[in-house]
């Protein structure tokens, strides 16, 4: 993959979660810290197995405005007890859901590579966060992971008012930014969200997915530090 792009480039716009920030992992520990705080008899792993494609589908719906954020953070929950023959009182979903929230950004262990990427890069270019998390727990997440000294600007989908894939958004970030689709990349995690809004509409773009996924994307690549590569 040869940086044919690389004179051209003056901002680097970046996903948060799943892209830098290690959802799965942090996810996992603020679980086991609400599974043992309110004595939840289910298996953690099981119930993982279950929630997280769950989440990915009603993220996705979050996304299109299919649903609200309220709704998204109770069903998920219930969904995924639902198919351990787990029943719990909404009250005590509601309230797992709130804690939740509260508890993910305590945990802040980042991707493989994700400061190295970020130091590589930080000297020759701008860099930015595009995201469709919630600006208050986004910004406990840059922030208590130690990353938020790197960018330049941060754009959240509340502040936005349309979340990824939007194009809105991306006009947003870019006005934000003061600069041009042509002079940016965009790295995420996900096509759909991430990348080919972007692509469409005149970015560059960064495709950084899982080892085991498959992905036909031209620049599409397992690890961040392969991004030196193209950048």
């Amino acid at each position: 993959m040869t940086p044919v792009f690389k004179h051209k480039i003056t901002d680097v716009f970046f996903d948060l979660d799943h892209t830098l920030w290690d959802f799965e992992k942090n996810s996992k520990l603020a679980f086991q810290k609400l599974f043992e705080e309110f004595e939840i008899q289910v298996s953690l792993e099981m119930f993982l197995k279950y929630y997280e494609p769950i989440n990915l589908q009603y993220w996705k719906l979050y996304r299109e405005d299919q649903i609200s954020k309220e709704n998204m953070r109770r069903l998920r929950l219930l969904d995924a007890f639902a198919l351990l023959n787990h029943q719990l009182p909404e009250d005590l979903i509601d309230a797992l859901a709130e804690k939740y929230i509260d508890y993910l950004p305590q945990n802040n262990h980042l991707l493989p590579g994700a400061v190295e990427i970020l130091e590589h890069l930080k000297p020759h270019y701008r860099l930015h966060i595009i995201t469709n998390g919630f600006e208050v727990v986004q910004h406990r997440k840059l922030t208590q992971s130690g990353i938020i000294h790197y960018f330049n600007t941060i754009t959240h989908s509340e502040s936005a008012g349309v979340k990824k894939p939007h194009p809105g958004i991306f006009h947003h970030a870019l006005q934000l930014a003061q600069t041009t689709p042509q002079q940016s990349v965009m790295i995420g995690d996900n096509l759909e969200a991430d990348i080919l809004t972007a692509q469409k509409l005149g970015f560059y773009t960064i495709h950084v997915h899982s080892q085991n996924s498959i992905t036909n994307h031209p620049t599409s690549l397992p690890f961040l530090t392969q991004i030196k590569q193209l950048l």
